[in-house]
């Protein structure tokens, strides 16, 4: 028998390194959740209320915490923890997940750069370090809140809201700099290159079609000087199947225009048949 647990996470407000306040969240949820205390006998289970006995932690061995670790103009700069506005111009970032023995867990690494073995080592020591002290702070925010739950007094969520104050979603305004933006907009258009000359005029070739424009010459393919040999002597082949086919459509067509005389084996009276015309209907 074995119960089956489920996290689920839910972002309330996001100013960077998600996954470290993540992983931070999630120990701390597993560590403080309890389940009912069961007893085994032979093969019949009993699950106990929370009136009848009290419920367990869970079995948790270590708590894996994950640092996040920002690269600047490529490696030159390190920074840990980083906040939203500084994971948007940021080169590179690594995560290592460690618990409190030095043990790594998990190594990941994203963005465009190119880590070497002496900055893993380094973000391997400062993660031990930040990695023992969010343990002990969590192991203490445990022990107040059992302490606290014993007590009677406020724990959890409503120990954290104060009285008459709304601290939900809100977020302190960012200064941005506006004061060259036109000068800076005039500096970027005047380096551009200028806009192509735009034909508004359609050009029309044969009916049902249009262009607008007359486009660009297409260089693509041309033919090498034996190439274009061979093709000017395919060319010329061409040319004169087509007047050999012309010649003989021409010949054709003088014998379609002369009268048929018909002979004497032939028949003497000859019959057009005509559709006859059908009575036109009135309303």
């Amino acid at each position: 028998q074995v119960w089956q647990i489920r996290l689920d996470m839910h972002l309330l407000n996001h100013d960077g390194n998600i996954t470290d306040a993540a992983s931070i969240a999630g120990i701390v949820a597993l560590c403080h959740f309890r389940r009912p205390d069961v007893s085994v006998q032979g093969e019949e289970v009993t699950v106990y209320t929370p009136e009848e006995r009290d419920p367990v932690p869970l079995s948790i061995h270590h708590m894996p915490i994950c640092v996040s670790f920002a690269f600047f103009h490529q490696g030159t700069y390190l920074l840990v923890d980083p906040s939203e506005r500084e994971e948007r111009v940021m080169d590179g970032l690594l995560v290592i997940a460690m618990n409190k023995h030095r043990e790594i867990c998990t190594i990941q690494s994203s963005g465009v750069l190119m880590l070497v073995q002496d900055q893993i080592l380094r973000c391997s020591k400062i993660a031990a370090v930040k990695v023992a002290e969010i343990t002990e702070l969590i192991q203490k925010a445990l022990e107040n809140d059992h302490k606290a739950r014993k007590e009677g007094g406020k724990f959890g969520f409503a120990e954290s809201i104060p009285n008459q104050k709304i601290t939900a979603f809100r977020m302190e305004s960012a200064a941005v700099d506006t004061d060259r933006v036109e000068e800076q907009a005039g500096e970027i258009i005047a380096k551009a290159d200028p806009p192509a000359e735009v034909f508004a005029t359609p050009i029309l070739h044969t009916p049902g079609t249009a262009q607008i424009g007359e486009g660009i010459e297409n260089s693509w393919g041309d033919l090498e000087e034996s190439e274009k040999e061979e093709a000017a002597e395919e060319d010329g082949e061409s040319e004169a199947a087509a007047f050999e086919c012309q010649k003989t459509e021409t010949e054709d067509t003088s014998m379609m225009n002369e009268p048929i005389v018909l002979s004497d084996s032939e028949e003497e009276e000859v019959v057009i048949l005509e559709p006859q015309e059908l009575p036109r209907r009135t309303r």
